[in-house]
């Protein structure tokens, strides 16, 4: 954001500086200049507000608009059947990114790669992007991704393995447009629907199931009978 404004003070100070009596081309400059700090303050806007955090519930890490809801295998960590929901963010949404549910990171990588349309099916494996893995009490991971895309070509962090975290908290932040992959146990009941728009830290995407732990029931033991005892008489 530094950058953006300095770039806007570099841009009328040398308008200034080379056609003072250019008022139409200042005066063009000077609106163009105010529209494009409104837009920045606007995309780098962190909103606060009360979350309602919920052991079960795994709530939408950002702002956009929902374009993928889909059972698909999981192969860089979990490796196994997952339901996958994806989330777009344009430009215009808030770019910040809040953990789905509270726990451990329990695995974190980032790959650089491409910047295919946020959009393209490939995306969420050829271009670049973060995975994240949080572990919540139960022992429940859910994986999602931070991907960059066509605009967005910068992607901050801030969480490491190893890091307890808390559900709704900020872990970082995609610029100018992106996607978020969430990855959910099979079984787990979706609560939105393709092209529904969500709000990060306050729309619930899903309920967790209780994960289902096998009782040991106690083995039968056989006993041969006593053998009965005959008395005499005497």
């Amino acid at each position: 954001m530094a950058l953006c404004v300095l770039l806007i003070f570099v841009v009328n100070a040398l308008v200034q500086f080379y056609f003072p009596d250019a008022h139409v081309l200042k005066w063009f400059v000077y609106i163009l200049s105010f529209a494009l700090f409104i837009i920045i303050l606007q995309f780098f806007r962190s909103p606060h507000f009360p979350i309602s955090t919920d052991e079960k519930s795994v709530l939408c890490p950002a702002d956009g608009k929902v374009v993928v809801i889909e059972e698909t295998n999981e192969t860089e960590f979990l490796k196994d059947r997952r339901i996958q929901i994806s989330v777009f963010m344009s430009p215009i949404n808030v770019h910040v990114n809040r953990n789905p549910i509270a726990g451990v990171v329990k695995y974190f990588r980032y790959h650089p790669g491409k910047y295919l349309v946020a959009w393209h099916p490939k995306s969420s494996t050829e271009n670049e992007r973060t995975t994240i893995v949080i572990e919540n009490s139960k022992g429940i991971p859910v994986l999602f991704r931070q991907i960059a895309g066509a605009m967005a070509r910068r992607i901050v962090w801030y969480v490491k393995e190893g890091d307890k975290v808390e559900q709704g908290q900020q872990f970082g932040f995609i610029k100018f447009g992106s996607r978020v992959d969430i990855f959910v146990p099979l079984g787990t009941k979706i609560n939105v629907a393709l092209g529904e728009v969500v709000k990060g830290g306050r729309t619930v995407l899903a309920e967790l199931s209780e994960p289902v732990v096998a009782k040991n029931e106690p083995a039968a033991v056989e006993t041969e009978a006593a053998p009965k005892v005959v008395k005499s008489k005497a």
